[in-house]
């Protein structure tokens, strides 16, 4: 998995994402996130637009993961470009519970 963009609402949305996704076990997201795993330059970017809270959240974040996600696949996400990004994942977090993970995979081509 090259990128990843996921719903933000929260710190804990994002941690509890990942693990119920299968990034990593249950109760182990914190640790998974350390070190800037997430970042630009992880081994994991995530929201590499800012995320919800920098981008337009409230309003329709979850349309907003897959663009995000496409301009990454297309090489058309400018100055925050993924290098080499050819396969993502958008993970949208239902609104009954955070433990409503819905994750769709992309690819590039």
């Amino acid at each position: 998995m090259d990128l990843c963009t996921v719903y933000d609402s929260f710190t804990i949305t994002v941690i509890t994402a990942l693990e119920d996704a299968g990034f990593c076990p249950k109760g182990e997201g914190g640790p998974f996130v350390e070190g800037g795993r997430l970042g630009p330059h992880g081994s994991l970017p995530t929201n590499p637009d800012g995320g919800g809270l920098a981008t337009n959240h409230p309003g329709m974040r979850g349309v907003f993961l897959i663009v995000e996600l496409v301009r990454q696949l297309r090489g058309e996400a400018g100055a925050r470009q993924v290098p080499n990004a050819r396969l993502g994942v958008a993970i949208g977090v239902g609104a009954q519970s955070i433990h409503d993970t819905l994750p769709g995979v992309f690819s590039a081509g």
